[in-house]
């Protein structure tokens, strides 16, 4: 794997700066990095599905956001179509958590207004430890009552609507502060309306699919957000993208 960015930095890329590459800042009080694999042409599922798109590259670049968070944030709907479990570390990944001071286990939390999140998904049930569900007090109560019931912590934040604000704040307070997310693409446009989104780890997969898939964000629009350009590697044809959100 070749450093292309930054023009001064660049050549071969070992382990060790792929970590520094793809973890977590300590300054900040809460880090939030979006994690995507698109085609050239910006579509992000491929017969219904992001794996489609995936390929080694980025396969050794993404674990290592969600290896080294402390939580991972997905929406409900990409967690019960794309089957989304809990973290099952094996040695090399306990060693790497346990080597940068976290706990053994990230923690995955899931966002949803309660109609796309069955309370028997696997991301509920096949867990290490309790699952966080991020949800909005107009959700029926007797499905918090099912979520609860099948092990996951129910975190209420705003009432008709999910409030990004108050529930990442609500993970710090949990000590949740490296959050790792994976989208969709509705919950990527919510989190950069609330101006949430620190980073954008992008990977193209060289394809063209055309289609009517998806791009990375979705939602109701928001003033552009300019962005700083932290790294570009690459691997025969994929590139991997680092970009940082400006305030």
């Amino acid at each position: 794997m070749l450093k292309l960015w930054p023009p001064d930095e660049a050549g071969d890329v070992d382990r060790a700066e792929l970590e520094r590459l793809y973890g977590y800042p300590d300054g900040p009080p809460q880090w939030l990095a979006m994690n995507f694999v698109s085609s050239v042409d910006g579509a992000v599922e491929l017969g219904g599905r992001s794996r489609g798109l995936s390929n080694a590259a980025d396969r050794e670049v993404y674990p290592l956001g969600s290896r080294l968070a402390d939580v991972l944030l997905v929406g409900a709907n990409t967690a019960v179509v794309e089957e989304f479990r809990g973290v099952d570390p094996d040695a090399e990944h306990a060693a790497l958590r346990e080597r940068h001071g976290l706990a053994p286990v990230p923690r995955i939390a899931v966002v949803t207004t309660g109609r796309t999140l069955p309370p028997d998904a696997p991301v509920l049930t096949d867990v290490h430890v309790p699952t966080v569900v991020i949800t909005c007090a107009a959700a029926p109560a007797s499905l918090r009552e099912q979520w609860a019931a099948a092990g996951a912590e129910v975190l209420v934040a705003g009432d008709e609507e999910v409030d990004f604000r108050a529930a990442t704040g609500a993970l710090a307070q949990r000590g949740l502060r490296r959050i790792h997310c994976d989208g969709g693409p509705r919950l990527f446009g919510s989190l950069l309306e609330a101006g949430l989104v620190d980073e954008l780890r992008l990977t193209l997969s060289p394809m063209l699919v055309s289609g009517a898939a998806d791009r990375i964000a979705k939602g109701a629009g928001i003033e552009p957000a300019r962005l700083q350009l932290a790294s570009v590697l690459a691997q025969d044809d994929t590139l991997m993208i680092r970009y940082l959100v400006q305030r």
